[in-house]
């Protein structure tokens, strides 16, 4: 009987290039990964990557398409049963990692989504938005999640691209909150892996200019792109009010978010695919209606 054969997997590692360091750390840690068939491609969003390791293959795009969208471009320069999404400033710790997170997800083939813990290498407490729920709980606790940090993340790939990919017209933010729920929408689960460690550096969402504005716009799209019809106006709402107790003593924050809220409604927010009402009872049962 013949040996079986290792798990292939597609990884795309996305970048600016401004972070050579942490960029080479990451696409070491991948490269040092055991047990599996790796076909490796770096995605220079707005760069031509240069001074790559051996084994990784290179993609610049000639102007920075967003987050979600340079996360697509490299998914076709890739072969592999799975996909694997890394940002340049995250890494593996642990060369078993994949073979392990693969192991998981054909043990109980209702997980769709699997996504680590994330942990700042410099012993730095980490955040508790890495934690994907509303109640967070401790952070090695594994749990079904409807939205994900998206900075490593694992699916088969046949279940993304049943999801049509990451949300291109939101450039950055919330294409996480998407893609889990394009998930749940497969008949799938998204799935955080408390058990399995990726590491990140704990740096604030709030350093970009942008964060307010698009936080806000893409709150609308996401409502708008995958949610029936009558629950838009009460997930909106919610995450509206959300924002009014969090920020109403930041009113240049609040302004910038207001402006980006407006043009969610007034924008083309790209492809609709609502998802079905079993989902949202699925949803439901598993712990988070998508009205919050």
């Amino acid at each position: 009987m013949s040996a079986p054969s290792l798990p292939t997997v597609g990884v795309v590692v996305l970048t600016q290039g401004t972070r050579p360091a942490d960029l080479d750390r990451g696409l070491r840690s991948i490269l040092a990964q055991q047990g599996v068939v790796l076909d490796v491609v770096c995605v220079g969003n707005g760069w031509q990557p240069t001074g790559l390791p051996e084994g990784v293959k290179a993609l610049g795009l000639p102007e920075n398409l967003g987050i979600p969208a340079g996360r697509n471009r490299g998914v076709p320069e890739v072969s592999g049963e799975y996909l694997f999404f890394l940002d340049d400033d995250a890494s593996i710790p642990d060369a078993g990692f994949l073979t392990t997170a693969i192991a998981q997800l054909r043990a109980d083939p209702s997980i769709g989504l699997l996504q680590p813990q994330v942990v700042d290498p410099s012993g730095v407490t980490s955040p508790r938005r890495w934690i994907p729920r509303i109640r967070k709980g401790e952070a090695g606790h594994s749990s079904n999640v409807f939205s994900v940090w998206e900075g490593a993340v694992l699916l088969p790939r046949a279940v993304f691209d049943a999801t049509g990919g990451w949300a291109e017209p939101f450039f950055y933010a919330h294409e996480g909150i998407e893609l889990a729920w394009r998930v749940w929408n497969t008949g799938k689960r998204a799935w955080y892996a408390g058990d399995l460690i990726a590491n990140h550096p704990v740096i604030q969402p709030t350093r970009h200019s942008y964060y307010y504005r698009l936080n806000a716009r893409n709150r609308v799209w996401l409502a708008r792109r995958n949610l029936p019809a009558v629950l838009i106006p009460l997930y909106v709402g919610s995450w509206t009010g959300i924002q009014l107790l969090r920020w109403w003593r930041h009113p240049v924050a609040l302004k910038a978010w207001f402006g980006g809220w407006l043009e969610g409604w007034r924008a083309d927010p790209g492809e609709r695919r609502p998802m079905s009402w079993r989902t949202v009872w699925r949803m439901t049962l598993a712990g988070r209606p998508p009205i919050v």
